[in-house]
């Protein structure tokens, strides 16, 4: 995928890239694989707001992607669709009874590309079957469970080894950890690899995302901040910086100890475990 450098016709289009699409072959999502979603603007069901910054945006239709795939199942991709949801392109494929489905659009797949049995790109093996040093995608936690690492552009892991019924992988924040050999991950990297390059260019184009203003919390009111308040332009009156909600940032982990994936970890990504 390249990109495309705006024309500076004006100050928010000096310096914007977009994506050229070139990888996209369908432009209209497949019907009755798709679906209307209610957009909360980060707040949850009592109405507070527990996500910050979100709101508004352009409407779109959710993409029904199958994360929990099938091993060796016989598959022709149809066409690659962008789908406004995630950073990554999708791929609509037709199986072998004659049914459609999306599934995540690997980096060399093709419309007219058959996906099958074996170590082929796109293809859903299980781990134990995956030789060592194999770039996977779309990683199972639990066997059956359907994918939830590396499912975003350009995202991949690397194929460690065997260890007993555990299989050693390698995920892109640099994180070594054991996952049951049982579960299964889709051949190659995720498509669209060179998204994080895109140069956002304008705020406008943020709030078409759906993205409101961040504000800092030392230019907030204390009700609204642990950092608001105060004459003028002073320090935060803390030893350490918090979020809204009174947590520590910076640093502090957040991940409770108890959590039993915390034993699958090999090599943290944090220096210290």
């Amino acid at each position: 995928m390249a990109m495309l450098l705006k024309k500076p016709t004006s100050p928010g289009q000096r310096g914007m890239t977009v994506s050229d699409f070139a990888e996209v072959t369908k432009t209209t999502p497949q019907k009755g694989l798709v679906k209307r979603i209610k957009k909360f603007s980060g707040r949850n069901n009592t109405g507070r707001i527990t996500v910050a910054h979100r709101g508004g945006g352009a409407r779109t239709l959710y993409r029904m992607v199958e994360f929990k795939r099938t091993i060796d199942q016989k598959l022709q991709v149809e066409a690659i669709e962008y789908d406004p949801n995630r950073s990554a392109n999708i791929a609509l494929v037709k199986t072998d009874e004659g049914g459609k489905k999306y599934i995540l659009a690997s980096s060399k797949m093709k419309a007219g590309q058959k996906i099958g049995a074996g170590i082929k790109e796109g293809s859903c093996i299980e781990l134990k079957n995956i030789p060592s040093a194999t770039l996977i995608h779309n990683i199972e936690l639990r066997p059956n469970q359907g994918g939830k690492i590396c499912r975003a552009a350009g995202a991949y892991a690397s194929m460690l080894g065997l260890d007993g019924k555990f299989a050693v992988i390698k995920l892109p924040s640099g994180e070594t950890r054991k996952v049951l050999s049982d579960c299964k991950a889709t051949i190659g990297i995720v498509g669209n690899i060179d998204q994080n390059k895109v140069n956002i260019g304008k705020a406008g184009r943020k709030r078409h995302m759906g993205i409101r203003p961040t504000v800092r919390g030392k230019a907030k009111n204390p009700v609204d901040h642990p950092h608001g308040g105060g004459e003028g332009n002073t320090s935060i009156g803390l030893k350490r910086p918090k979020t809204p909600w009174g947590m520590p940032a910076l640093g502090f982990r957040t991940r409770k100890k108890s959590k039993k994936l915390e034993n699958f970890i090999i090599k943290s990504r944090n220096k210290r475990k």
